[in-house]
C-alpha cells in the first residue's frame, strides 16, 4: 500500500490530520462522544453500524422523555373536545411549530402536514397538484425529475401518467446546461403549473446538488424543459436533513417531503410535507376522510374542506403519540449534539477521512481495492455528505459482488447496505448499467432488493456506508481494517481453487475403515456414524439390512437406469452417501443417523421446529450460537424427540401432533415464506429460555399446513412441501470438496482442521464422496437407491459456517477461506428437491447407498485452470 505505513494510517493522528481545513476540532462535539456513545448507544458495544442514511438510531434518553411523558399526561383523540383530547391538540400544534424553527421558518411561510413517512408525502404532492393534461386549449403540465432520485420520486409518474401528463427524466449535467432553455417574458407569464423535482442529497453518492437550484429554477434561469408555464420545486430532503441543516428561510422550495427516523431513529411510521404557503390553495384533493370536513352531506355530493391547509390533507385521526415523541427527538438531538451544523461537521470529518483511505488501498501489482461511485474528492461539506458508495476490486480488477462484501462485514459485525438504494437512475450512471442491462438482469432472476450482486461477471448494485451523529472514528478504524484485513492479508496472494471438477490426491487409511470402495482412500474422522452410533445408546435410529425383493428392485434399477446417463468421471469410480444427518431443531445441533425414512418434506421431522424470541421470530445460530450446543435426538420406537444440553436435564417432546383444541396454531416466517405453527408449551419453553439465558419458545411447523415453495426448473413444476429449511428440502456436501478447501484453509489458518468439524459447520443432511471435487455442481438429477434428487442449485453459505457446531466459538476466517478459495463467491453444496418413484415400498436413505448423477445439459467438465488463469468461482 502506498503512502504511511498501515497502523500509522489507522491511527487516532492521522485522523485529525486528514480532516480538511477548518474542521479539524469539528469532529465529536468538543469530546463529548465518548460519553455520548456510552450512555446513550450501550447496545452499539461491539457493533459496527454504518447505515445511518437507512436509519438514524434512536438515543436512549429520547425514549425516556418519551415513555415519562406517556405516564406523567393522558393523550386524548385531538378530533374530540375533553380536556385530554384538548391537551393533544395543542401539543401536535407545539410540534409544528418545532419542526418549523428546527428549518428556520415560520408558519406564515409554510405548513407543516403529517403523513406516514416521506414516499407518502411524495404520492400527496402528486395527487393534488394542479396538472394541466395533455389535450386542452392551454399547454400542458411537466414532471420533471432528476435521474439521481429516490424510487418514491420516479414513482410519481404513474400518476401523473394516468392523468395524462407527461414525466420528463433530467440528468444530473444536462440541469446545468438548461439555461439555454430559458424562457421569453411572454412564455414565463403562462400560468400552465409545472413540477421539477431533484434530492438536495442522493442517497446514493451523498452528492449535494445545489440548493441555489430552487430559485434558479423558480425564477426561469434555469429551466429543465423550454415550455411555457411557472415551475414549482419539490426538494426531497430526506437523505440531507439527517446530517445537514436545512434553512427554509432562504431556500424556499414549494414542497419539501422528510421521514423523522431519518434524523433521530424514533418514531418510524411517521413523516411530514412541508408545503409553501404560496402554492398551497392551488392544492387539489378529491378522496376527504375524517376530520378534515367543515360540512358535508351523506345522502348528496356536498362537502365543505376544513380551512387549515394541514387538516385538509390529514386524513383521518393522525399518529399522535408518535407526533408527540417528535418534541422529544427534536430537544434530545439538541442536547447531545449542539445542532445540525455541528452534525454536518462532526459526520463529514469522518466521512472525508474514510474516503482518502479507501482511495489509497492498493494491491502489490498496483491495482486500486476500492472503486468509490461519486462526483466530488470530499474535499467540502457543502458538496458531499457523510455517504461513501462503493465496490470492492480484486487483484485483477475485478468486482466482488456486493452480497459476498456483506456477508463477510456481518462476520466482523459490521452493518452496511447493499443493492442499489432504490435509486436506480444514480445506480446506472455510476456503475454504467444500460437501460438494456437492467431487462437483461431482471429476465436473468436480478429484482431489486435481492442478493444477485453479479450477471455476467458484471455488477448489479454496490455497497453503501454512512456516518451519523453518534457514529465515531472507531466505527471508521474498524471499517477500514475490516478491508485492509479481508483483502491485503498475507493470504490475498494466494490463487483460487476452481469449481471445475479436479482430482485430488486424498490421505491415505486402513481400508478397512471405509465403508466403500478402497480405490478411495480418506481420513477416519469423514466417517463417524457408525462408531458415534455404537457409543451413543440415547440415539434411536432404523438400522436392519432390509432390501426390496428381487422383482421390485429390479424394477426400481429399471426405471432409474431409463434416464441416468452417466457422469464423465476419470475411471467411472462409484460415488457413495458417507454420511446422514437430520436437524430436528432449526439451527440446533445434527443428529446423525446410518438410515432414516424420507417424508414428503425431506428426511422424516428434519426442522420440523424451531426456536423463537418472545415475538414469535425464528432465532438462528446468526443471532444465537449457543444453539448448537443443543442436542435433539428422535427415537422412532417411543415416537418423542429428547433434547439435552450440557448443564441441563434431557427434556422430551413427542413426535405426534398436539391437535387438541387448547393448540394455538400461529403464523410464522422462515427465510420470507409463512409456515403455520403451533407452541410446543410452557414447560419446553422454560427449558430453552433457561439454556439460553433469554426469552424463548420452541414451536412446531403443523403437518397439514407446510410451506410451500414453486421451485422454477424442476421437473413436474409443482408447489413443493418445505419444512422449516431455508431453501430446499435436502442439502447435500462432498467429502472430496471438502478435503480441497481444507487444505486452504489449513493453509491461512497455520493449524490443523478436523474434517469431522468442517463437515458439521456446512450443516448438509447427505455427505457423498465423489471421486473428484465440486462435480456434485455439474449435476442436474441424482438417484441413491430408489430415490431420486432433482438439484435445485448451489448454496450460497451465510456466517454459520464461521460457528464450530461443538463449542458454539466464532471464527470469522472459515468465510472469508470460502470466499478466496471459491473465487469471491461463498457457494458450497448443492440443495436438492426429492423426486420419488411411485412404489409400494418405504423410501429409506441409507449410508452406503450408491449415488447415480444426472449431468446438466450441455455440460463439458473441463481440466483444472492454470494458476494464472483467473477464478470465476
Amino acid at each position: 500500500m502506498a503512502g504511511a505505513p498501515r497502523g500509522d494510517l489507522l491511527s487516532f493522528r492521522a485522523f485529525r490530520a486528514a480532516c480538511p481545513a477548518g474542521y479539524e476540532y469539528g469532529y465529536g462535539y468538543g469530546g463529548g462522544l465518548p460519553g455520548l456513545r456510552e450512555s446513550e448507544f450501550p447496545r452499539l458495544r461491539g457493533i459496527t453500524y454504518l447505515d445511518h442514511a437507512g436509519s438514524a438510531l434512536f438515543p436512549e434518553s429520547l425514549l425516556k422523555a418519551f415513555t415519562d411523558d406517556l405516564r406523567n399526561n393522558v393523550y386524548g383523540n385531538p378530533h374530540s373536545q375533553n380536556i385530554s383530547s384538548k391537551l393533544t391538540y395543542d401539543t401536535i400544534e407545539h410540534v409544528r411549530y418545532r419542526i418549523l424553527q428546527h428549518f428556520h421558518t415560520t408558519p406564515e411561510e409554510y405548513t407543516i402536514i403529517f403523513t406516514s413517512g416521506c414516499t407518502t408525502a411524495l404520492k400527496l404532492v402528486a395527487e393534488a397538484f394542479p396538472w394541466i393534461p395533455e389535450g386542452t386549449k392551454q399547454p400542458s403540465s411537466r414532471f420533471c425529475y432528476l435521474t439521481d432520485s429516490h424510487t418514491s420520486v420516479v414513482g410519481i409518474r404513474g400518476i401523473t401518467g394516468s392523468m395524462n401528463v407527461l414525466s420528463v427524466p433530467i440528468k444530473p449535467k444536462e440541469i446545468l446546461l438548461s439555461e439555454k432553455n430559458r424562457l421569453s417574458a411572454e412564455e414565463q407569464n403562462c400560468t400552465t403549473p409545472h413540477l421539477f423535482s431533484y434530492p438536495a442529497q442522493s442517497n446514493f453518492s451523498g452528492t449535494k446538488y445545489p440548493l441555489s437550484w430552487i430559485q434558479d429554477i423558480k425564477s426561469g434561469k434555469l429551466c429543465p424543459v423550454k415550455i411555457p408555464g411557472k415551475w414549482f420545486v419539490l426538494l426531497d430532503a430526506a437523505s440531507y436533513v439527517s446530517s445537514s441543516p436545512l434553512d427554509l428561510g432562504v431556500h424556499q422550495a414549494d414542497f419539501i417531503p422528510i421521514s423523522f427516523y431519518k434524523i433521530f431513529g424514533f418514531p418510524t411510521g411517521l413523516g411530514a410535507l412541508l408545503v409553501n404557503n404560496r402554492i398551497a390553495p392551488l392544492l387539489r384533493k378529491t378522496y376527504f376522510g375524517g376530520g378534515t370536513a367543515a360540512a358535508y352531506l351523506a345522502g348528496e355530493d356536498f362537502y365543505f374542506p376544513r380551512k387549515s391547509i394541514a387538516e385538509r390533507f390529514e386524513d383521518g385521526t393522525v399518529s399522535f403519540l408518535d407526533i408527540i415523541a417528535l418534541k422529544h427527538g427534536f430537544d434530545v438531538l439538541e442536547k447531545l449534539t449542539g445542532g445540525m451544523e455541528k452534525i454536518k461537521q462532526h459526520t463529514f470529518a469522518l466521512a472525508h477521512y474514510t474516503y482518502n483511505v479507501l482511495s489509497i488501498l492498493k494491491y502489490a501489482n498496483g491495482a486500486p481495492v476500492i472503486r468509490i461511485y461519486s462526483n466530488t474528492d470530499f474535499s467540502n461539506p457543502d458538496v458531499q455528505g457523510p455517504i461513501i458508495n462503493f465496490n470492492i476490486l480484486d487483484e485483477n480488477g475485478e468486482v466482488i459482488g456486493f452480497s459476498q462484501v456483506d456477508k463477510l462485514a456481518s462476520l466482523y459485525n459490521i452493518h452496511v447496505r447493499t443493492g442499489c438504494f432504490c435509486n436506480t437512475g444514480a445506480c446506472q450512471m455510476h456503475l454504467g448499467i444500460s437501460n438494456e442491462d437492467i431487462q437483461r438482469n431482471l429476465q436473468a432472476g436480478h429484482v431489486c432488493g435481492d442478493d444477485i450482486d453479479l450477471v455476467d461477471g458484471r455488477p448489479t448494485g454496490s455497497v453503501r456506508i454512512s456516518f451519523g451523529y453518534m457514529s465515531s472514528f472507531e466505527d471508521a478504524q474498524t471499517f477500514l481494517k475490516f478491508i485492509i484485513a479481508t483483502r491485503l492479508s498475507k493470504s490475498d496472494a494466494e490463487i483460487p481453487f476452481q469449481s471445475s471438477v479436479t482430482t485430488l490426491a486424498t490421505e491415505s487409511v486402513p481400508d478397512d475403515r471405509l465403508p466403500f470402495s478402497s480405490a478411495y482412500k480418506l481420513s477416519p474422522v469423514s466417517y463417524i456414524s457408525d462408531r458415534e452410533f455404537r457409543n451413543n445408546s440415547s440415539v434411536t435410529m432404523t438400522t436392519g439390512s432390509w432390501q426390496p425383493p428381487e422383482s421390485e428392485a429390479e424394477s426400481i434399477r429399471a426405471a432409474v437406469s431409463e434416464s441416468v446417463i452417466p457422469t464423465c468421471r476419470r475411471g467411472g469410480k462409484p460415488i457413495t452417501v458417507t454420511s446422514i444427518y437430520l436437524y430436528p431443531i432449526k439451527s440446533c445441533s445434527a443428529f446423525e443417523v446410518t438410515e432414516w425414512p424420507v417424508g414428503n418434506q425431506g428426511l422424516l421431522y428434519d426442522r420440523n421446529w424451531m426456536v423463537v424470541n418472545q415475538n414469535g421470530v425464528c432465532i438462528t445460530q446468526k443471532q444465537e450460537p449457543r444453539l448448537c450446543l443443543i442436542n435433539p435426538s428422535i427415537d422412532l420406537k417411543k415416537k418423542i424427540m429428547v433434547i439435552q444440553a450440557e448443564g441441563m436435564d434431557p427434556i422430551s417432546v413427542p413426535l405426534e401432533e398436539n391437535t387438541g383444541k387448547e393448540t394455538v396454531v400461529s403464523e410464522s416466517k422462515v427465510c420470507s415464506h409463512r409456515v403455520k405453527t403451533y407452541d410446543c408449551g410452557e414447560r419446553i419453553a422454560g427449558w430453552f429460555s433457561l439454556f439460553l439465558s433469554h426469552p424463548c419458545r420452541l414451536i412446531r411447523q403443523s403437518s397439514d399446513r407446510s410451506q410451500q415453495k414453486n421451485t422454477k426448473g424442476l421437473a413436474s413444476a409443482t408447489n413443493i412441501s418445505l419444512s422449516l429449511v431455508n431453501e430446499a428440502q435436502y442439502l447435500l456436501i462432498n467429502v472430496t470438496s471438502i478435503l480441497q478447501l481444507k487444505e486452504h484453509i489449513c493453509a491461512r489458518l497455520e493449524e490443523p482442521l478436523e474434517m469431522e468439524e468442517l463437515i458439521r459447520r456446512f450443516r448438509a443432511n447427505i455427505v457423498i464422496c465423489a471421486p473428484e471435487s465440486f462435480e456434485e455442481e455439474e449435476w442436474a438429477e441424482i438417484s441413491i437407491g430408489a430415490l431420486r434428487f432433482q438439484v435445485v442449485g448451489p448454496c450460497s453459505r451465510c456466517q454459520i459456517i464461521c460457528i464450530d457446531q461443538q463449542s458454539g466459538e466464532r471464527n470469522k476466517e472459515f468465510m472469508q477461506s470460502l470466499s478466496v478459495a471459491r473465487g469471491r463467491k461463498t457457494n458450497f453444496g448443492i440443495y436438492l428437491m426429492n423426486q420419488p418413484l411411485h412404489s409400494s415400498l418405504p423410501d429409506m436413505l441409507s449410508v452406503g447407498s450408491q449415488v447415480l448423477p444426472v449431468l446438466k445439459e450441455n455440460t463439458e467438465i473441463q481440466p483444472p485452470t492454470s494458476s494464472e488463469e483467473k477464478c470465476s468461482g
